[in-house]
């Protein structure tokens, strides 16, 4: 099978009507996190446990289509033994793998950042496809201050993620391109669209310059919401008119989907923003679609707490949340749904 071919194949996997991405990539300290306020202590086997349980929830293809996993995830195994990227693909999820090494100040910038990991990614990636990833997601970072980000944090940015996207396209992994622009702060709406736009013009030309074939990438953006620190939220009509206003000034249509991160949104409003675009804007050239990781495993964490009785309940709230937004996808969530 040709490269191109074989990432054909993916992207037809992963980019289906009604169903999105969930992201299981938290890192070690980020876990620990999750698991702090349900007093879980964040060892392997309790990762392992909770990975275990997030994968093999019953009928979770019928409305997620691919997984992102930590690197320390493609070697864990579920209860009865099978590999966690097993797991996913004998359920019908593709499994993706999380393959940046974690951001660092940009030096000259004052406050802007800029992500690691491209050295031997190549080789990486070549390991992590033997062991099942199809995929594969690098996050660049963005604040937002008067000053941030600034020209240089825009143009460098793009271009590691240009060279990512370029490196996994070379040996058959399809790239999620991970422009984050943070909630962080106080600024308006306004704001947020400005910097994303100019973060995202960036990010295509990069790319177009690598030679990045755009029909097999996903992006992975922020939706364009004030700053936490604002004053005043915004409905998710106003979200989804910015936020599909901003995908039309600045990604080609040749991207196949868009798949939204939560950032710092609870559960609720990032199925509502992201239903609000589906359901004003249901002929877009891209789908609209999610990679939530909080947004989707925060109900399932509170319903487990670490105990293995309340496995059922963890996995039904993991499924209700995947439903919903499958929902979202269509443009036909309503709030009542959230009490069924």
């Amino acid at each position: 099978m040709s490269i191109n071919t074989e990432m054909q194949t993916t992207i037809e996997a992963m980019v289906q009507k009604g169903k999105g991405i969930l992201a299981m990539d938290e890192s070690l300290p980020t876990i620990s996190k999750r698991f702090n306020p349900i007093n879980v202590e964040a060892t392997e086997e309790n990762r392992r446990v909770w990975r275990s349980l997030l994968l093999t929830t019953p009928n979770l293809c019928n409305n997620i289509s691919g997984v992102i996993l930590f690197e320390e995830t493609l070697s864990q195994h579920s209860d009865d033994g099978k590999a966690l990227p097993e797991v996913a693909e004998t359920n019908g999820i593709v499994p993706g793998i999380k393959v940046d090494k974690g951001k660092i100040p940009l030096f000259n910038t004052a406050g802007d950042m800029i992500t690691q990991g491209l050295d031997g990614l190549a080789e990486r990636l070549e390991d992590y496809k033997s062991q099942g990833a199809r995929f594969a997601k690098w996050r660049e970072v963005y604040p937002i201050s008067p000053n941030n980000p600034t020209p240089l944090g825009i143009e460098a940015n793009a271009e590691v993620l240009a060279r990512y996207a370029a490196i996994c396209q070379s040996v058959g992994i399809i790239p999620i391109v991970e422009p984050e622009v943070l909630i962080d702060g106080a600024h308006t709406i306004e704001r947020c669209f400005e910097v994303i736009e100019a973060v995202q013009y960036a990010v295509y030309h990069a790319l177009h310059r690598h030679k990045v074939i755009f029909e097999y990438t996903i992006l992975k953006p922020s939706m364009v919401t004030p700053g936490q620190g604002f004053a005043n939220k915004a409905s998710p009509e106003d979200v989804a008119r910015n936020t599909v206003r901003v995908l039309r000034r600045s990604v080609p249509a040749a991207v196949p989907s868009i798949n939204f991160l939560s950032g710092g949104q609870t559960a609720e409003e990032a199925t509502a923003n992201l239903n609000a675009m589906n359901a004003l804007f249901p002929n877009e050239p891209w789908e609209l679609s999610f990679s939530y990781g909080r947004a989707l495993q925060q109900p399932a964490l509170q319903a487990w707490q670490g105990q293995q009785e309340n496995l059922q309940q963890a996995q039904d709230a993991l499924y209700k949340r995947a439903r919903l937004n499958g929902a979202a996808r269509y443009g036909t969530y309503e709030f009542s749904m959230e009490n069924e």
